[in-house]
């Protein structure tokens, strides 16, 4: 069995030799030689870079025996292509241009048109990794969800209280609803074309699916993932990431995903079982435990490993993004300990 098969099968509930492994920022900066290139070219430049971006998302490919790549690119994309710059705060975090916090800001938004008419680096990164990467793996895209790129786009960037999209949901329901449906649009053409170029599936990342009042969840998050996800082909396996919301697993199940990938809060195992079946799941090994040593991450990984033995439709992951600090022996460590599973 392939890397490439497993995964498909696994994301289709089906028997496979073992979990196919990846793991959420995967290229990224725990990696010297990501660091090196860093020396080199911005963050953003790298994004838009079809290059440099092929570049990033095969080094973890070269190092570790993974069975997916996923192309290193930013959910912020969307928001840029459609007239709301970003960039990174000095202080840290991501800040926006500006905010819409004015009607004209929401009237100059572009359409979803303006996705293809601006993002076409993307899908020529796709392309170049698709060609380069064997057929035997897997090739993942991503994009983050309507609710999330409204949160960076209505807050001005990164924040910890959300008041100003709350409010705007709340007393301004229309002109939430009008945003919504936009960002719903340019996320399926994003992934669309990011399918069409090579993408054996698709991620969204719900990031601040938690800011969401428990009973206003559906409403405005994903009520409009579901409608990304109808707008998908269907035989595309797409992963729902909403850190902190596994107790939503049946709702967020009900969006029509594939796969709903967990944080480590989560016991894999009884989600798996609540979903019966017919859902498969991600995760969930904790990010700070890349940080420790081989031997806790052995045994950690191992724990979540006996716990899914025999049930089919998992795919072994960490619970959030590896983090810059973590260490390359336990990452090796980890890759090794579940390609080896039997």
């Amino acid at each position: 069995m392939t890397s490439r098969q497993r995964f498909l099968a696994a994301a289709n509930c089906q028997a496979t030799d073992r979990p196919p492994i990846w793991v959420m920022r995967q290229a990224g900066r725990y990696l010297p030689e990501y660091r090196e290139l860093k020396t080199k070219h911005s963050f953003l430049e790298m994004v838009r870079t079809p290059e440099l971006a092929t570049e990033v998302t095969l080094q973890p490919l070269k190092r570790f025996a993974l069975d997916a790549a996923i192309i290193f690119s930013d959910i912020l994309i969307i928001p840029e292509a459609l007239g709301q710059p970003y960039h990174f705060r000095d202080q840290g975090g991501i800040g926006m241009d500006f905010a819409l916090n004015e009607p004209r800001h929401f009237e100059n938004l572009r359409d979803s048109s303006a996705i293809r008419e601006n993002l076409n680096y993307v899908a020529d990164a796709l392309k170049l990794t698709r060609k380069e990467i064997s057929k035997d793996k897997a090739l993942l895209g991503f994009a983050g969800s309507p609710w999330t790129l409204a949160c960076y786009m209505v807050e001005g960037g990164s924040s910890d209280s959300f008041s100003s999209i709350k409010t705007l949901a709340l007393d301004e329901p229309a002109l939430f609803g009008r945003l919504m449906e936009t960002l719903a649009e340019s996320v399926a053409e994003l992934l669309k074309m990011k399918i069409e170029a090579g993408a054996d599936a698709v991620q969204i990342f719900d990031s601040w699916g938690a800011a969401c009042p428990g009973n206003r969840y559906w409403d405005w998050s994903l009520r409009w993932i579901e409608s990304v996800i109808q707008k998908l082909p269907a035989e595309t396996p797409v992963i729902i990431f909403a850190k902190g919301m596994a107790l939503h697993a049946k709702t967020l199940a009900a969006t029509g995903a594939s796969i709903l990938s967990l944080d480590w809060t989560a016991k894999i195992n009884e989600v798996h079982d609540s979903l019966g079946g017919k859902v498969a799941v991600q995760g969930n090994l904790d990010p700070v435990l890349m940080t420790t040593s081989p031997p806790l991450v052995e045994e950690a990984a191992k724990e979540i490993l006996e716990s899914m033995r025999g049930k089919s439709g998992h795919i072994f992951n960490l619970g959030h993004g590896i983090t810059p600090n973590a260490k390359i022996e336990c990452m090796q460590t980890l890759v090794e300990t579940v390609t080896s599973w039997k």
